[in-house]
């Protein structure tokens, strides 16, 4: 009886140490692909640059406006934030944010 919970438990053993050698196999690729993205800097995301993006300050947002203002500001992901619109707190520098008046007008434009 002692031989089989020993048999069973090195098998349980040698369960375990395989799937770590190839959780940390797998683990590595993609940091490597995300190392050579070309959109990707030193720390891994591109800037934006919401300075490059003050013309639209004034004028109705629409996908048009989002789009152009993402490609100047050369942020990674944009969106309009509407006055009562729930955001989370994470920032990101690659973001482009278009906050808006009630009339839906870009009131502010920042990065994060």
């Amino acid at each position: 009886m002692p031989w089989k919970y020993a048999s069973s438990g090195l098998v349980l053993a040698a369960a375990l140490l395989a799937g770590c050698s190839s959780t940390s196999e797998s683990t590595s690729q993609p940091e490597e692909s995300v190392a050579s993205s070309p959109a990707s800097s030193a720390g891994g995301y591109a800037r934006c640059d919401a300075a490059a993006v003050q013309f639209a300050v004034g004028k109705p947002a629409s996908a048009a406006l989002l789009d152009q203002a993402k490609a100047k500001a050369g942020a990674q992901t944009a969106r309009v934030l509407g006055p009562h619109d729930i955001v989370t707190l994470e920032y990101r520098s690659d973001r482009l944010n278009l906050n808006t008046d009630d009339s839906g007008k870009v009131s502010r434009v920042n990065c994060g």
